[in-house]
């Protein structure tokens, strides 16, 4: 495992949960031609003094390396009994409406060594309707959860937010922790839900009796011309509404049927139903051909092919429960 030196300056910068992991310099010697942008110093995979709690070497710099890759959430961030210190992250530092991603990391206050085992559950956000005077939730994940065996410290969790901040109301956030016997958490912050550019879609929903659903498509900034895995949730409104909307134990299949808009609405081939997976999560295929605005029907079924939600056409004969995605 080698790590460049300007790594080491950013490591040193910007992160100082990292301390006690690069002690190690490399027992090679540098050619004084060298650039020092570019030489390596090694890293081997050591331990802290037995602490089996924390990561190696080698977990602690993948850590360092996809913390880089997302921003911190002050208001989310906290410490445990003076014991523990709690970060959360997004990709932009923010929150906008539909799905977002939102990570955690737990490091020791005493040494800034990353923490494997906790756990955080109970993810609470709440909408106060200023001018109606009543309060709803919004989908979310279960309990955060390990996404890659590279990231053992790292834990995601997500939140969809069916509304963005404004006039209209406010939200909080809160959730849970655990760390090593430790509880915490933190108890609704104020945070800020941006509106999607104009013109974007993500979240929809549709009924099923008395039952109101919410389907939200993940990522959709992730999609690329050409073939994509799709994916998205299904969640359903609880009772009360205050109460965070969990993933629907129902099952359904979801016809997609992307089109163009703005070029004659024309279509693609090889797209592919998203069905249930193992993980909750509903993934097919969806195949957009060039750049722009992609309009992504989208039809609801029971599993007996039964039309659900998305059959009442709009005129132009498509569905009218879609998302749209600027490529």
């Amino acid at each position: 495992m080698s790590i460049k030196l300007s790594d080491m300056k950013r490591i040193n910068r910007l992160y100082p949960t990292l301390l006690g992991v690069l002690l190690i310099a490399s027992a090679g010697s540098c050619n004084s031609n060298d650039d020092l942008g570019t030489q390596d110093i090694e890293i081997p995979g050591i331990t802290f003094d037995g602490d089996i709690d924390c990561c190696s070497a080698e977990e602690a710099l993948q850590v360092f390396r996809f913390l880089e890759t997302v921003k911190i959430i002050p208001e989310l961030s906290t410490v445990v009994d003076d014991k523990y210190k709690v970060f959360a992250y997004s990709r932009t530092g923010k929150f906008n409406v539909g799905y977002n991603d939102l990570y955690f990391v737990v490091t020791k206050k005493k040494n800034g060594n990353y923490v494997k085992n906790y756990e955080i559950k109970d993810l609470s956000p709440v909408m106060l309707m200023v001018k109606m005077n009543m309060k709803h939730s919004t989908p979310v994940s279960g309990p955060a959860q390990s996404f890659n065996d590279s990231y053992a410290a790292v834990k995601r969790a997500w939140v969809s937010f069916i509304m963005s901040s404004g006039e209209s109301g406010s939200w909080t956030l809160g959730y849970n922790i655990e760390a090593l016997g430790t509880k915490g958490g933190v108890e609704d912050a104020d945070i800020t839900v941006n509106p999607l550019p104009a013109g974007q879609d993500w979240v929809k929903s549709f009924k099923q009796g008395n039952d109101t659903y919410y389907i939200s498509i993940v990522n959709p900034t992730d999609l690329k011309t050409g073939t994509n895995t799709l994916k998205a949730y299904v969640s359903r409104k609880s009772t009360p509404a205050t109460t965070p909307y969990a993933i629907a134990s129902e099952s359904f299949r979801v016809d997609i049927d992307p089109r163009m808009p703005d070029m004659g609405n024309h279509t693609s081939p090889g797209n592919t139903p998203l069905t249930r997976q193992a993980d909750g999560s509903y993934q097919g295929t969806v195949n957009l051909t060039m750049t722009g605005l992609w309009r992504i029907h989208f039809t609801v079924r029971d599993l007996q092919g039964n039309i659900v939600a998305g059959g009442d056409e709009l005129k132009d004969g498509f569905s009218s429960l879609f998302w749209d995605v600027t490529l």
